[in-house]
């Protein structure tokens, strides 16, 4: 995965006033936790922008004046309610040795046949929570939708892998190809069924599966 800098000097006083005199003077506050004892530091709110503005997901190498440096993952952030401006951004420390939890982005490759055939390609699921050592998580995890016909749904578990654990139940949906007006018969279905066993994790539905965003059971 991605690790991301940010430069940024530890803060003396952490009371309302000081927080205040940080955010005028554009920067964010921020906590690190997972050490020994909560680690309180400031940074310039542009050097954020490739970490917070983005749909990817980062570790973070904490680098502050005095030569510390920390290895982390973002954990909380706050934004104001009117501007959008960052408040606030809590950090979780990592170690290479020790496991850590994070939502990677599914990014599908290929067009299903369903969707060839007028169907709609809805996602359940567009980001994965897993768990895996730093080093094993990907910058995203990749899902191949092209086997997919109109009533098949994806599961999380065809996107297992010796590198992570998923963390959502076997019988979550990642995504399916549900009908649509525009649905049309497709020619010599039989002759380009896909063999059994090379879509795993799918199934097919009559209805083309249930409401969009819900975890659903296999029928």
């Amino acid at each position: 995965m991605k690790s991301i800098t940010i430069n940024g000097s530890k803060r003396e006083s952490v009371g309302k006033k000081a927080t205040k005199a940080l955010r005028n003077a554009g920067q964010v506050p921020c906590v690190l936790y997972g050490g020994d004892q909560p680690l309180h530091f400031a940074a310039d709110e542009i050097a954020f922008k490739d970490l917070v503005y983005t749909p990817d997901v980062h570790t973070v190498s904490i680098e502050l004046k005095g030569g510390e440096k920390f290895d982390a993952v973002l954990q909380d952030i706050q934004f104001h309610p009117v501007t959008d401006a960052i408040l606030h951004i809590d950090f979780y420390q990592i170690f290479e040795d020790k496991e850590i939890s994070m939502e990677i982005p599914v990014h599908t490759t290929g067009v299903a046949r369903g969707v060839k055939n007028g169907g709609v390609l809805r996602f359940n699921l567009r980001r994965m929570r897993v768990k895996g050592l730093p080093g094993n998580l990907p910058d995203f995890i990749e899902a191949d939708i092209t086997p997919l016909k109109i009533g098949n749904k994806l599961y999380v578990t065809a996107l297992q892998s010796d590198e992570f654990k998923i963390m959502h139940p076997e019988n979550t949906v990642v995504c399916q190809v549900r009908t649509s007006r525009n649905v049309v018969a497709l020619e010599d279905e039989e002759e380009e069924e896909v063999p059994a066993g090379e879509v795993p994790a799918t199934e097919g539905s009559a209805e083309g599966g249930s409401q969009e965003g819900a975890s659903e059971a296999k029928e």
